[in-house]
């Protein structure tokens, strides 16, 4: 069968594969432009999220929408998902039967938007998604290709409200990945 955005929301919307369904307020879908080049995945919903519904509109959204603005990029150019579609209570790292509940809307999610740019934001997804023993503090702004796809990790928004001295390098490393999506489009692959 293949899916649609609908379906994928809709599956969403009523989805209780894993405890947190009974914890949650409203489920988080991604948000943005679904033809994106870029999509960038973190590991789960905040409070806040969790109480609008919407992927990045807390404190750590107001973090990532002034490096966005910074790069020259907005959200509407990018895809923003989680790992996960449920907040875990006290914001805790997801648990691995949670990740694995989840996983498949995220593949969903990428195989509709096809991106040929995936940004996993801090070291959970980026070790969900890039490689099980993945080092963000060595590794953030590394690439590496995948079916078409060039990935890379850097600092989740929220260890910026924690250390403000990372805000520069995850600047950066923004800056590099409006510059990959340059290189990708002069090669003509986007």
């Amino acid at each position: 069968m293949q899916y649609t955005w609908k379906d994928i929301e809709q599956h969403v919307a009523c989805c209780t594969q894993c405890p947190l369904s009974r914890t949650r307020q409203l489920p988080v879908m991604g948000r943005g432009g679904r033809k994106a080049d870029i999509m960038l995945i973190a590991e789960a919903p905040g409070a806040e999220e969790d109480r609008q519904g919407k992927p990045f509109v807390g404190r750590s959204g107001q973090v990532l929408d002034g490096i966005l603005h910074g790069c020259g990029l907005t959200r509407e150019e990018l895809y923003i998902t989680n790992i996960l579609k449920c907040h875990p209570p006290g914001n805790r790292d997801p648990k691995e039967e949670e990740k694995e509940a989840c996983f498949p809307y995220l593949k969903y999610e990428t195989f509709l938007l096809k991106p040929k740019i995936i940004v996993c934001l801090g070291r959970v997804a980026a070790q969900r998604i890039i490689s099980p023993d993945f080092k963000i503090t060595r590794q953030h702004g590394a690439w590496t290709y995948r079916k078409n796809c060039a990935l890379t990790a850097t600092y989740h928004p929220s260890a910026i409200l924690r250390d403000p001295s990372k805000f520069d390098v995850v600047k950066e490393d923004f800056f590099r990945i409006v510059k990959k999506r340059e290189e990708c489009r002069g090669r003509g692959v986007l």
